[in-house]
């Protein structure tokens, strides 16, 4: 009776660990088809993923409003060195370009005193910040500064990882349509 009863249990046991195995498969293809998805919308030619954030001065900005714009798309961080480093070329761009070129540079570390930095070092261009880290994730961004250069219909033209000189900036908005 003994050896009945452990076997049961044993045998329920086996088909207890069969069916959370085959539920965890099944729900495998859904999370690797996001994983996939979200990748290949950060691939170049592919359309740039909406988002909306305040900016340092208290106003929204929403990626999708600035369609028929070009757009250089920058994250970075006020302990970051590249990305001090490329500020003052960031802002010469910003004052050639004009109106011809929208600079969102996404600020990931807002709880530091951001707008000190903007201030000290005279940027006047737009500072979105990404208080919730979520448009740093749904961009995958690894390492900063990272720049996304965005066409006028929105898609992603080119990516550009470490500190960028004027005249790349200047290249990679030229080479948007």
């Amino acid at each position: 009776m003994m050896k009945k009863v452990i076997a049961a249990v044993v045998l329920i046991a086996f088909l207890t660990v069969a069916i959370v195995q085959a539920m965890n498969k099944q729900a495998e293809p859904e999370i690797i088809s996001q994983e996939t998805v979200a990748m290949e919308g950060l691939k170049v030619g592919s359309k740039a993923p909406d988002f909306e954030l305040k900016t340092l001065t208290g106003e929204t900005v929403k990626l999708s409003e600035l369609k028929g714009k070009k757009v250089m798309l920058n994250f970075w961080a006020t302990w970051c060195p590249p990305c001090k480093a490329e500020m003052p070329a960031m802002e010469q761009f910003h004052k050639e370009a004009g109106d011809e070129v929208v600079i969102l540079a996404v600020n990931i570390d807002p709880h530091l005193n951001v707008k000190k930095f903007v201030d000290e070092n005279g940027i006047t261009f737009s500072i979105p910040l990404d208080e919730e880290d979520k448009v740093n994730e749904v961009y995958q961004i690894l390492s900063i500064p990272t720049t996304y250069f965005i066409d006028t219909n929105g898609n992603i033209g080119s990516k550009y990882i470490g500190a960028m000189e004027l005249e790349a900036m200047k290249q990679y908005v030229s080479d948007l349509k």
